[in-house]
C-alpha cells in the first residue's frame, strides 16, 4: 500500500467494522494509515495492510485510556492526532477527558456532560417531545416499578437498555441486544434476568412498530466546532442482521433523501450546540405515516461507510476543519447508492419490497455499491481468510435467524 507523510495520524478506538470503515476513508481520501486500539486481535481491522492495530483487554477504562493517548501523542509530538471513539464507551472517553489531552490531540466531540446524557435513550425522548421529534410509545421504567406497572400498548412490545454502555458491562447468557417481548410473563422474567446480572440503570419499553427491516432508516450527521450541521446522510435500510447480539446492526443500505426529517434534526442538533457526528434509527410507520426515532448516537455509526460510499468521504470533516483550517459547506448525497455486508445473493433473497427489489438489483449491476471490508489491495492472507469466512456465514446465519 502507498502511503502519504501527512501533518496528521488518525488514532481510532474499537475493533469491529466501524474502525476499519472510518480507517479505509482516511486512506482513500488522505492516503495515511491509521492506528486502532481494539479489545481482542480480530475483526477487519486485524491484519490491515492500512492499520497497526494494537489490542488491549483494558483499553476502554480510563486510565488504560488516557496513559495510551498521551504515549502516543508523545512520540508523535511532530502530528496531530485525531482521536475517534467507535463506539459509544470510546467516543465518551475522548469527549471526557479532551480538556486534558496533550496539545497535539485532536478530540472533534461535544462536551462530555452533553453526550454522557444523550447515550441515556430516556433523555433524548425528551429531547423528542421539546421538538416535535416523533418517536414511538414508550415507558420508561426503573427497578421501584417492580413487576406491576400498567401497559398502555398491546404485546408483542421492544425492550432494551435506556444505557447501552453501562449494559453491555453486565454480561449474561441470554443477552440480547434488543428483545422482542411476547407477553408479560416474558417481560418481567427478561427484567429480572438484566437486573439480576447488576444493570442498574433504566430500561425502556416500546410499542413495536410493524413492518420488516425495509421500514427502518439511519441518518448520520456532523456538526462543525461552532455546533452548525454540515453534512447529513440519511439511509434506507433494506436489510438487518437477525443474530442475538447483531440483532438492528445494518446490513444493506441505500442512500437517499427526506429533507423534511433532516430538517428537524439539524434544527435539534444546532439548538443542542452539539459538535461532531451523530447517528439515528429511525423506522416508518404506516399506522399514521410517520417517521419515528429510536435513539441517538453520539458518533459515526457502525455503517458509517455507506456514508463514505455516498461520496461524502467522513474523514474530510475532521480533516478539513481541525488539520486545514478550512469553512465546511453544507452537504448531502445526490443520487442514490448501495451499501452491503453479505453476499449480494443474501441481500437479492432476504429483501422483499418489489420497489426495493428493483432499486437493489439496479445499483448492483451499474456496480454503485460497495462492501467496506473488502478494500483492493488490502489482501493479506490471515485477513482475508477472516473475512471471506465470516462474509459466506452469513448464508447460514440468515438460515437460522431471520423470521
Amino acid at each position: 500500500m502507498d502511503f502519504k507523510n501527512e501533518s496528521f495520524i488518525p488514532m481510532l478506538f474499537g475493533g469491529d467494522i466501524n474502525t476499519y470503515s472510518v480507517a479505509r476513508a482516511f486512506y482513500e481520501r488522505y492516503k495515511v494509515r491509521s492506528y486502532v486500539f481494539g479489545k481482542f486481535p480480530s475483526g477487519p481491522s486485524y491484519k490491515s495492510k492500512i492499520i497497526t492495530y494494537t489490542p488491549n483487554i483494558n483499553i476502554d477504562k480510563d486510565e488504560v485510556f488516557l496513559d495510551t493517548v498521551k504515549s502516543f501523542c508523545k512520540k508523535n509530538e511532530d502530528k496531530k492526532v485525531i482521536l475517534i471513539g467507535c463506539g459509544d464507551s470510546y467516543a465518551a472517553l475522548v469527549s471526557k477527558y479532551k480538556a486534558s489531552l496533550p496539545g497535539n490531540a485532536v478530540a472533534p466531540y461535544t462536551d462530555f456532560e452533553l453526550i454522557n446524557k444523550l447515550q441515556q435513550k430516556a433523555y433524548f425522548y425528551e429531547l423528542c417531545e421539546k421538538h416535535g421529534i416523533d418517536y414511538p410509545d414508550t415507558i420508561v421504567y426503573t427497578q421501584d416499578m417492580k413487576d406491576d406497572f400498567p401497559m398502555n400498548f398491546p404485546y408483542p412490545v421492544i425492550l432494551k437498555p435506556s444505557n447501552p454502555v453501562r449494559y453491555w458491562e453486565c454480561p449474561f447468557d441470554t443477552q440480547e441486544k434488543v428483545y422482542k417481548i411476547a407477553d408479560r410473563e416474558e417481560l418481567i422474567k427478561v427484567i429480572h434476568d438484566i437486573y439480576g446480572a447488576g444493570y442498574d440503570d433504566k430500561l425502556i419499553i416500546q410499542d413495536m412498530i410493524p413492518g420488516n427491516d425495509e421500514y427502518m432508516n439511519v441518518l448520520t450527521s456532523y456538526s462543525d466546532k461552532n455546533g452548525k450541521v454540515k453534512m447529513m446522510c440519511l439511509g434506507h435500510v433494506l436489510l438487518e442482521e437477525h443474530t442475538p447480539h447483531g440483532s438492528g446492526n445494518h446490513a444493506v443500505i441505500i442512500t437517499e433523501s427526506n429533507k423534511t426529517l433532516m430538517s428537524k434534526v439539524k434544527t435539534l442538533l444546532e439548538e443542542l450546540g452539539y459538535i461532531g457526528f451523530s447517528n439515528f434509527d429511525i423506522k416508518y410507520d404506516e399506522r399514521d405515516n410517520k417517521y419515528k426515532f429510536f435513539e441517538i448516537n453520539t458518533r459515526q455509526g457502525r455503517s458509517n461507510f455507506y456514508v463514505t460510499g455516498s461520496g461524502l468521504n467522513i474523514s474530510k470533516y475532521i480533516v478539513e476543519e481541525y488539520i486545514n483550517g478550512n469553512t465546511l459547506s453544507f452537504e448531502s448525497p445526490k443520487k442514490p447508492h448501495l451499501w452491503l455486508v453479505v453476499p449480494k445473493a443474501v441481500a437479492k433473497k432476504y429483501v422483499h419490497r418489489p420497489e426495493n427489489k428493483k432499486m437493489l438489483n439496479a445499483l448492483l449491476k451499474k456496480h454503485e455499491y460497495v462492501n467496506p471490508v473488502f478494500m483492493k489491495g488490502d489482501n493479506s492472507p490471515n485477513r482475508m481468510l477472516r473475512m471471506i469466512k465470516n462474509h459466506l456465514s452469513h448464508y447460514k446465519k440468515y438460515k437460522i435467524y431471520y423470521k
